[in-house]
C-alpha cells in the first residue's frame, strides 16, 4: 500500500490514484531484479525545517535536502522482492529545485518521488557513474508516468 501524509506543510497531492499506479509500475519495471512490489510505502511531504531535523537526528547531516528514504523492508520482504519504507520529501526544496532546474513543480516532485522508490529497488547515487544511472532511471520513470491511465 502507498500512503501520503503531510507534516508542517500545507500541501495536497494531485492524482493520487494515478501516482500510486505509476510508483508500483516503476518498482516492477525498473527494479533489479524486475518484479519488485511495493508492500508499504509512506510518502511524508514536509517543510525544509522538518526534514532538516530528521537529517540531523537520524543521519548526522546538517544540511537541507529534498528527500530522505528510510528502508523499512524486513529480510522476509527482501526475499519476496517487496519493499517497505518511509520517504520524506521537502516541498520547500522541491519548489526551489524546480526553479533552479527550470522544471515545473509537478515534474520535479514526481522525479523526487521516483528517486525514493529507485533507492529502494537498488539504485544508488553516491558515485558519479551511479548518479548517471539514477538520472536515467528517473527519466524513464517520468516517461512511464505519461503512459499510466
Amino acid at each position: 500500500m502507498i500512503a501520503f501524509f503531510t507534516e508542517e506543510v500545507d500541501f495536497s497531492l494531485k492524482d493520487k490514484m494515478k501516482i500510486k499506479r505509476w510508483l508500483r509500475e516503476v518498482a516492477i519495471i525498473l527494479g533489479r531484479p524486475s518484479s519488485f512490489k511495493i508492500k508499504d510505502v509512506n510518502y511524508i511531504f514536509c517543510s525544509d525545517d522538518y526534514l532538516l531535523a530528521i537529517n540531523r537526528q537520524y543521519l548526522g547531516h546538517d544540511y537541507y535536502t529534498d528527500i530522505i528514504t528510510f528502508d523499512e523492508s524486513s529480510d522476509a520482504d527482501r526475499k519476496r522482492n517487496t519493499v517497505s519504507a518511509d520517504i520524506y520529501i521537502s516541498i520547500d526544496t522541491v519548489k526551489a529545485n524546480a526553479i533552479t532546474y527550470k522544471e515545473g513543480f509537478d515534474r520535479e516532485l514526481k522525479r523526487v518521488m521516483a528517486h525514493g522508490i529507485l533507492h529502494l529497488i537498488g539504485y544508488d547515487d553516491v558515485a558519479e557513474s551511479k548518479r548517471k544511472q539514477m538520472q536515467l532511471a528517473e527519466n524513464k520513470a517520468l516517461d512511464l508516468y505519461e503512459t499510466i491511465q
